[in-house]
């Protein structure tokens, strides 16, 4: 028997690694955005200092819109402190810091009804620290759970026995969108990493129903353990974390094919499993319904199209479509903060080295449940807003649609590593290349955005180091060097670990070949 040691060290740093990376690279973004600078942080912030206090739901008052939490000592609300917001030309210097004497000892937060499962989660640091150092505090447990889920999903990618083109599929996670919302307090970024790894969890539980896999892979045990704290995490984070899990998991299903989804279902140690995530949803959707978040009728100066129809709404967001991805890509803040146009090159030019070439190179049943998961990612966004259109008006945005986007570039890359054997040898060189264009694509992002706080939109480049307004904790020059350093370690692990995985499938291969070459020679005097 073959000892287990080398493999029990190899998931480790197939965790641990990607783990140290995504960490680093979601509480660099926690220090380098200024306190609320993210949208809705504010709301979520004073509802996760309120409810770790005992506040978890909040109360009414007459004549206010939205519920309202009470601010200990140490985090009154000044007027001001947005007062850079939706001003791209603003530094954050003009802004007050929370806990400012003059500021507002209420908060009138409109997610004050949203489930508590989050807030918990990121919310204790604000029992240790106040005043903007708490916010940031609870960044960095948001970063660190984000980069949890997201290393579990790495490893999970990586671990199969047909893995070489999931590593740069997952490395698309790293992007500077999705790990500027995993450093915030926002329960997006919760959902965003909890969605990919039910997006690379289930598609490799999947494949323990239909094909062996070599010893380096996770357990079926373990990928329903991940699976399944993923698939809490998701439909907990927001309202519509249920129908996002329902979503993702039936286009898994679709480019798996009926076999395996039937034996998952037919298994009994399956069972289990799918009960705890079905009490996980059924919390959350019992929780929404309880707490009313979906149910407020919104006025019409709060939005587009209230009161419209199904079709009106549907069609705007369709239209739309260009708009969602070019914001889910690029715009940060409160959308004062938008890259321009040239700096999405690097961004189209990796997701389509994985996306085309999966269109291309794979059979026509997996072209077509790729094209499933496109479809999802536009259509998705237009049904669910089109159906909520006349009480919501019209409020999606980009980042919504991230969960989604994602999905592509997994599923693309897992498909490729299934069907397009042939290609293996350009899945490494093709993983170096890719995590070189998102990393330098983070990079621009990063110091773009560092730009727009620290001396406004239109200032002079050279003010950056004469006469910044605005300074994030350990400064701007430290932070944009540590990002670039950790956008390099990402680059190492993405193609490091496709190499690893390459060599390690050609071993696999050689193997199997001396033993079907064997077991050859062993029937041929049989057969004389």
């Amino acid at each position: 028997m073959s000892d287990p040691k080398p493999a029990r060290r190899a998931r480790a740093a197939l965790f641990w690694a990607p783990f140290a990376v995504f960490a680093l690279l979601g509480t660099l973004w926690s220090l380098a955005s200024p306190v609320f600078s993210v949208p809705d942080e504010n709301a979520h912030a004073t509802k996760a200092i309120a409810q770790v206090r005992g506040q978890v739901i909040g109360y009414t008052l007459p004549d206010v819109k939205h519920i309202v939490v009470d601010l200990p000592d140490g985090y009154q609300y000044p007027p001001n402190m947005l007062c850079f917001a939706r001003q791209p030309d603003v530094p954050a210097s003009c802004g007050a810091e929370l806990g400012d004497i003059e500021g507002d000892d209420r908060f009138n937060t409109w997610v004050g009804a949203y489930n508590p499962v989050y807030y918990y989660l990121v919310g204790w640091p604000s029992l240790i620290f106040d005043g903007n150092a708490s916010v940031y505090a609870m960044r960095i447990a948001s970063s660190l759970l984000g980069a949890a889920l997201l290393a579990w999903a790495f490893l999970a990618a990586a671990s199969g026995a047909r893995s070489r083109w999931m590593p740069l599929g997952v490395a698309f996670a790293a992007a500077p969108m999705s790990m500027y919302l995993i450093g915030a307090v926002n329960p997006q970024g919760a959902e965003i990493a909890a969605a990919v790894a039910v997006w690379a969890g289930v598609l490799r539980l999947l494949e323990t129903f239909r094909d062996p896999v070599d010893r380096l892979a996770l357990t079926r045990t373990w990928l329903w353990a991940g699976v399944t704290v993923a698939s809490i995490v998701l439909v907990t984070s927001r309202a519509l974390g249920p129908l996002w899990l329902v979503a993702i998991v039936g286009l898994c299903f679709v480019a798996s094919g009926w076999q395996p989804v039937r034996r998952l279902f037919t298994t009994a140690s399956s069972w289990w499993w799918l009960a705890a995530i079905a009490a996980g949803g059924l919390f959350s959707i019992g929780w929404t319904l309880a707490g009313g978040s979906l149910s407020n009728q919104a006025e019409a100066s709060d939005a587009p199209l209230v009161n419209a129809t199904f079709l009106h709404g549907f069609a705007y967001v369709l239209r739309t479509t260009p708009v969602y991805v070019h914001q889910a890509v690029g715009h940060f803040g409160w959308f004062d903060a938008t890259l321009p146009v040239w700096a999405y090159w690097l961004f189209i030019a990796a997701f389509a080295l994985v996306v085309v070439l999966a269109f291309i190179a794979t059979r026509r049943r997996s072209v077509i449940a790729l094209a499933a998961v496109v479809l999802a990612a536009l259509l998705v966004p237009a049904l669910v807003q089109g159906y909520s259109v006349h009480q919501t008006g019209i409020i999606w945005q980009g980042r919504y649609g991230l969960f989604l986007y994602l999905g592509i570039t997994i599923v693309a890359a897992w498909l490729l590593s299934r069907d397009a054997p042939a290609l293996g040898y350009l899945a490494p060189r093709a993983a170096w290349v890719g995590a070189s264009l998102l990393a330098g694509f983070g990079v621009l992002a990063f110091a773009l955005v560092m730009v727009r706080y620290v001396i406004g939109g239109q200032a002079p480049l050279g003010q950056m180091l004469s006469d910044p307004q605005w300074q994030p904790p350990l400064g701007w020059p430290v932070l944009v060097a540590a990002y670039a350093l950790a956008s390099l370690a990402l680059v190492a692990l993405v193609g490091g670990t496709a190499r690893a995985v390459a060599r390690r499938e050609r071993d696999l291969d050689a193997v199997s070949d001396a033993a079907a070459d064997t077991a050859a020679e062993a029937e041929a005097p049989a057969r004389g």
